[in-house]
């Protein structure tokens, strides 16, 4: 009976308040989605994206195979394609892309990159051309260039330019058509691929010193860090060694086939075949998190130690492989 007997004025604000309640309960399912959303994005995102590829039995396919080409040098093209357009590029996103927030599968990455950015130099300096006073080639000495550009370069990079910079996966992309365009000349007989022992000593020796520095690296980690109660460190040492010794351990078991006349003939079958395989245990090492415990502790691993034993394991074999060449 108030209601009936209720001014216009009141009638007016009786029905306002009903319409502001309303609109409120129709708000709250979408403020809810949205924070699910805000909530989930990182999350869900990085499980999506995260992908530490470590196939042992990979192989490259497409254009970055050339018939009567590299092996090695298919591999290095396949690798690149895979961990730039196939796989995704994560080192370098910025904070707005989930995966930023990951730490496993940018370090991976960047560990495979550095195994062909250093294999791209002995490729230009030593097995790509005759001597070491000829004319490098080309193709490869932009390839070597553009493999040693930083990882982590955005498109748009402030400390730099307030202009567009070339993002790294764009510059690897370069790399990996260099590469194909020297494979392609060499299958041509256009290109040189020297098979001399020679080379393959020195290319070998610049390996065994690249994943020497790496043992340096997780030995005075251990040194420094052993035992601390957190360690946000060790998986980002543990995964860039991992993806550097995946990359060595492809490109030697593609070598094995551009130099299997010679391997053959100093009798190295089994000394290579012992090398690979200890790579491939430090590939294989998967832990579900990555501890870096006391070396003497009863209780808990530190996978660090463990990784670092089959580096130096595949480095003293690689030495092996070299000193029988010498001979």
């Amino acid at each position: 009976m108030s209601e009936i007997g209720s001014s216009g004025p009141e009638k007016k604000r009786i029905g306002t308040n009903r319409v502001g309640a309303a609109a409120k309960r129709s708000w709250k399912p979408i403020v809810l989605i949205l924070l699910f959303i805000a909530v989930a994005y990182y999350p869900v995102g990085m499980f999506m994206i995260n992908n530490i590829e470590d196939d042992v039995e990979f192989a490259p396919g497409g254009e970055n195979v050339v018939a009567g080409g590299s092996k090695a040098v298919d591999m290095m093209a396949g690798l690149i394609d895979r961990e730039i357009n196939v796989n995704r590029w994560t080192a370098n996103d910025p904070f707005f892309m989930p995966s930023a927030a990951l730490d496993n599968m940018p370090n991976y990455q960047q560990g495979v990159i550095s195994a062909l950015a250093r294999f791209s130099f002995e490729l230009t300096d030593q097995i790509g051309r005759t001597r070491g006073s000829s004319q490098t080639d080309p193709d490869l000495q932009e390839a070597a260039g553009l493999l040693q550009y930083s990882g982590t370069k955005w498109a748009w990079d402030p400390s730099v330019s307030w202009l567009p910079t070339a993002a790294s996966e764009e510059q690897y992309e370069k790399a990996r058509k260099s590469l194909i365009k020297y494979n392609t000349r060499l299958a041509a007989g256009k290109a040189v691929f020297e098979k001399r022992a020679d080379n393959l000593l020195a290319t070998l020796d610049r390996i065994a010193l690249d994943i020497g520095s790496s043992t340096a690296a997780i030995d005075q980690h251990i040194d420094e860090n052993a035992g601390s109660f957190i360690d946000f460190k060790a998986d980002d040492l543990f995964y860039n060694i991992k993806g550097q010794s995946y990359g060595y351990y492809l490109i030697l078991k593609a070598l094995s086939q551009d130099y299997e006349t010679l391997i053959k003939e100093r009798e190295l079958v089994n000394a290579w075949g012992q090398m690979l395989s200890s790579l491939k245990s430090v590939v294989e090492l998967d832990p579900i998190i990555v501890v870096n415990a006391a070396p003497d502790s009863q209780f808990l691993p530190n996978h660090l130690a463990a990784q670092g034993f089959y580096v130096l394991r595949a480095r003293a074999q690689l030495q092996e492989i070299s000193n029988i060449l010498l001979k």
